[in-house]
């Protein structure tokens, strides 16, 4: 049995999964980052070992998300491509006539147009963390409740408050605000979800075509709460898919066993990544005004990478 191999390593959590040769989920691991993402993948892949086949083989390996060049370099990985492209390809497999496509992180949030299993525009948010699901967890915390118990508590919600998400510190503010004025929690918890997906759309969407289906996808889709306000705003239903919480790695999966025709193995270092040395570091770019932070990282005498200047001087030696 052959299996390919699927790392999304973002700033909040690290997700591991293996497809079969069909296409199908065979084992996932959702875990969290906590700023070490080199531990988390190596944790990561011992989990997701114990649960594998015995005469499972690993035939390709893809990374994405911030930490992929890393993960790359340090897994083996035969294809590296950014969270774009591995949240259309999961959607697209997972529902093939996808239109519309809404990702939701802890720090970051994404907005793909598909057109006949195509993505023709996107759009990023990597700055305001009022639409990403840093806000609720912010909220949540200052509500002294669980972020488990967020999405369920909105839903009993039957008066949302009006919030102001344009901002965390103003959102807070006006929730402390309608705290005072009697809200009851729930209405204050419909109201935040109402205020997430106003941001995300005004900043991801404005001028947009949204046409159904629609996928929610990320972290942040487990939130019932965030499906419906989504819904109410879009006058669409709005799909969750089944493994909504790991689509980039799934997409990473199936373009690793989609461009495993055109090598002759794969680079793939095998689950015991703890027993890698490697060396990283970084440097400052005086090539320009911009004086870029640059990142470095290699392994075991190989190649070295570069990434984070904004010129691609630097990517391009690795």
């Amino acid at each position: 049995m052959q299996g390919y191999l699927g790392i999304d390593v973002g700033s909040i959590s690290t997700n591991l999964v293996l497809i079969d040769a069909s296409g199908t989920l065979v084992a996932k691991k959702y875990l969290r980052t906590r700023g070490q993402p080199i531990r988390a993948v190596q944790q990561g892949l011992k989990a997701l070992q114990e649960d594998l086949p015995d005469q499972l083989t690993i035939a390709g390996v893809g990374t994405t998300g911030s930490g992929r060049f890393i993960t790359g370099l340090l897994a083996g990985a035969d294809v590296v491509k950014n969270e774009i492209t591995a949240h259309a390809l999961a959607a697209i497999h997972s529902h093939p006539q996808v239109q519309t496509i809404l990702e939701i992180g802890g720090q970051d949030s994404k907005g793909i147009i598909i057109r006949n299993r195509t993505v023709v525009d996107f759009d990023m948010n990597t700055v305001c963390a009022a639409g990403t699901g840093s806000f609720l967890d912010q909220q949540a915390f200052r509500l002294g409740i669980s972020i488990e118990a967020f999405g369920p508590l909105a839903l009993q919600s039957r008066r949302p408050t009006r919030i102001a998400g344009r901002c965390t510190v103003f959102a807070e503010s006006d929730m402390i605000h309608k705290q005072q004025m009697g809200y009851a929690t729930e209405d204050i918890v419909a109201g935040l979800c109402r205020a997430l997906v106003r941001n995300y759309l005004n900043n991801l969407f404005k001028g947009k075509e949204i046409r159904e289906p629609v996928l929610f996808q990320g972290g942040v889709a487990a939130n019932q709460g965030m499906v419906r306000a989504f819904e109410e705003a879009l006058g669409l239903p709005v799909i969750v898919p089944e493994h909504f919480e790991v689509m980039g790695a799934i997409g990473m999966a199936l373009l690793a066993r989609d461009t495993g025709r055109e090598r002759a193995a794969t680079r793939f270092r095998g689950f015991e990544l703890d027993q890698v040395a490697y060396q990283f570091d970084t440097l400052e770019c005086n090539g320009c005004t911009n004086r870029c932070e640059v990142f470095s990282f290699e392994t075991d005498g190989d190649e070295r990478i570069y990434w984070g200047d904004r010129c691609g001087r630097w990517e391009n030696m690795g």
